[in-house]
């Protein structure tokens, strides 16, 4: 395998060392040699001073496909550190979806001058990308989908690549089906190209196309885009418009780059960053953005340490309260995320509907019960041995038994609240759950205690 294919895990070390030790002719060997996308995850991960130097070492035309791999405030960084001409000589080779993948992020001269210089077809495949959300099937398809007649023959199916790629000079990448479509453009089904190669040539396409192959609504999310890939194992998948016409269609890369984003949305979302932050951005900035999620998860403390406090004097009494008001926390906050886990991903694969929400709700309270009770009887007959007190034992488990169904509860519930109100479950769902779960506990255990061992 070429250096230009192989893919290279440490190319940022090798970056680093070779701008390190002054080795320029190492480094721009290096830039030039690894594909666009390595380059990209080798920027992401450098500090900012060093990506901004080894950004001018790269060559003119590897700069644009650098341009669409690489993601939020790295992108943000880098345009900045171009001038305009730098800018267009990069983006000069872009395919215009590619174009309008970056194009809010870029300065709008240099948008315009893009646009002056495209050709008519080359203006229309950009509009046609740009009139719709990046997070649609319109924002994710391109438009360059190879159509046929079904009254054609497979003959005529070849004749027409060849007229292509004559024409362009190439034909679309991952081409493994033409769609059929009739007079006015109405998709009927696909051809694929493994059936075509292995037919006789005057084999009508209307007897051989595959009409099963679901047709993907233009405004359909990129989630349930991703989905449909997965489920029905495509390579490809025809967009169309609410008439049934074919607009264009996305292909299986476009969607491993949705599947990417939402692996990576749901790993940040879990500590209140997006996927957007460069991990080298200046630090009163990166200090800034975690001190709200750390300022709220702050106030969720304070709360429970005033129902704590409320209980002071209880506590004073028996110590062997402070001692177990860890477990009740986090036995609440285990059973509480694993009901947030497991409705956050339902509504991420639209699993979840208003009309199986209530049944799983009923279901999770009743799998909280289960585990409360089992696990009250485990602790409690732990505590009657390790403080030699019955009376505490049973008031820990029946606080338990409390906290659990309150976390199966808040679990459940606090995710299909916050999907309903527009509001990310992975991004919210946590700090909610923890404080109900912390001052369900707190309260039940610690109040259970003043009024049965006191």
């Amino acid at each position: 395998m070429s250096q230009d294919t192989q893919a290279n895990p440490d190319i940022q070390s090798l970056l680093e060392e070779a701008h390190l030790e002054g080795h320029s002719d190492r480094v721009q060997s290096l830039l030039n040699a690894h594909h666009p996308s390595a380059i990209a995850d080798a920027l992401e991960g450098l500090p900012r001073d060093l990506r901004a130097e080894l950004w001018q070492s790269i060559d003119a035309e590897k700069k644009g496909e650098i341009l669409t791999e690489v993601h939020g405030e790295v992108l943000e960084q880098l345009i900045e550190a171009s001038t305009d001409k730098e800018l267009l000589e990069a983006l000069m080779g872009l395919q215009p979806d590619e174009l309008a993948d970056i194009d809010v992020k870029l300065p709008d001269n240099v948008v315009h001058k893009m646009l002056a210089g495209m050709d008519a077809k080359q203006k229309f495949h950009y509009e046609s990308v740009r009139r719709y959300p990046d997070d649609t099937a319109g924002g994710l398809m391109d438009i360059d989908a190879v159509t046929i007649k079904p009254d054609n023959t497979l003959d005529d199916v070849f004749k027409d690549l060849r007229e292509l790629r004559k024409r362009d000079g190439c034909i679309p990448e991952h081409l493994e089906s033409v769609m059929v479509v009739d007079a006015q453009n109405h998709f009927l089904g696909s051809l694929r190209l493994g059936d075509a190669v292995s037919l006789a040539a005057e084999t009508r396409v209307s007897d051989i196309m595959d009409t099963d192959i679901p047709a993907i609504d233009v405004m359909t999310s990129a989630g349930k885009v991703a989905q449909l890939f997965e489920n029905l194992d495509l390579i490809s998948a025809p967009v169309v418009n609410e008439d049934g016409q074919l607009l264009g269609r996305i292909t299986v890369d476009d969607v491993i780059d949705v599947i990417r984003g939402q692996s990576e949305h749901a790993i940040m979302s879990q500590a209140g960053l997006n996927t957007d932050m460069d991990m080298f951005a200046p630090l009163l900035q990166s200090a800034f953005r975690r001190t709200v999620w750390l300022s709220a998860n702050l106030i969720n403390a304070f709360i429970a340490a005033y129902v704590i406090d409320l209980f002071s004097a209880s506590i004073q009494e028996i110590v062997a309260l402070a001692v177990l008001m860890p477990v009740v926390a986090s036995m609440g906050g285990v059973a509480g995320n694993q009901s947030l886990a497991l409705v956050t991903r339902g509504l991420a694969l639209d699993q979840v509907k208003s009309s199986n929400a209530r049944r799983l709700l009923l279901r999770e309270i009743a799998l909280g019960l289960i585990n409360g009770i089992f696990w009250a009887i485990v602790v409690a007959l732990v505590i009657i041995y390790w403080f030699e007190n019955v009376s505490l034992g049973l008031v820990f488990a029946v606080a338990l038994i409390i906290n659990l169904l309150t976390a199966a509860l808040a679990g459940t519930a606090v995710p299909l609240v916050l999907n309903k109100a527009g509001i990310d479950p992975a991004l919210a769902g946590g700090v909610l759950l923890m404080a109900v779960t912390d001052v369900v506990g707190f309260t039940a255990f610690l109040g259970l205690a003043t009024l049965v061992l006191l």
